[in-house]
């Protein structure tokens, strides 16, 4: 999944001049938290509902006056994301700088923007939870083939694998998370269980392992 099959693209964006109360009571009449700042057409800056809170909050040292222009308080310069990156690039890129937002370049030209919930239904729809599906939690060698042995025993029984996520556990251990097409779980959990899976979930009673 890339970020031009997730991003925002009808958006809402103010030039540097705009005051900082017009900019808040744009995000509130639009039910949004961030705003791209725009000068002669190209992105300068980005402001939150947050900067704006703490730019004027009476607790600030100096707090700007509501008269005063997104200019003085935007972040810059500007960290983004283009439309090619895959959604984990994003991701790891937000974490890690504390952005809730990217705006999304496409040659240079503000294209979209993608946000924390757009990272999460993302997410959603990586892991097939948005459709009717069930889940295996399995832990696997960290060998070569234990995947493909893990989707061939499933798929020798019809069951259709919706979505497969696998991250290090720690040690020479994987876990894959598995959805699949059925929310009959147990039946096949036991008998992956039966041929020396490492069963995670659905829980291992009342089959032992």
């Amino acid at each position: 999944m890339l970020i031009q099959d997730i991003m925002q693209r009808d958006l809402v964006t103010v030039n540097v001049d705009v005051r900082l109360a017009d900019a808040y009571k744009i995000m509130q009449d639009n039910g949004i938290r961030h705003l791209p700042v725009m000068s002669g057409g190209e992105l300068v800056g980005i402001v939150t509902d947050r900067d704006l809170r703490l730019a004027t909050s009476a607790l600030t040292s100096t707090p700007f006056p509501p008269d005063c222009d997104v200019e003085g308080v935007m972040n810059q310069p500007v960290q983004t994301a283009d439309p090619l990156d895959p959604v984990e690039t994003a991701a790891r890129t937000m974490r890690e700088s504390k952005f809730g937002c990217l705006p999304v370049l496409d040659n240079g030209k503000l294209a979209g923007i993608v946000t924390g919930i757009d990272l999460l239904d993302a997410l959603i729809r990586l892991t097939g939870v948005d459709k009717p599906s069930g889940r295996l939690d399995i832990r696997l060698q960290d060998h070569p083939g234990e995947l493909a042995r893990l989707t061939h025993f499933i798929s020798e029984r019809h069951v259709n694998i919706h979505s497969i996520l696998t991250y290090r556990e720690g040690g020479e251990d994987l876990r894959a998370v598995l959805r699949i097409g059925s929310m009959e779980t147990r039946p096949l959990a036991q008998a992956l269980s039966e041929h020396g899976f490492k069963i995670l979930w659905p829980p291992a009673k009342p089959w032992s392992n």
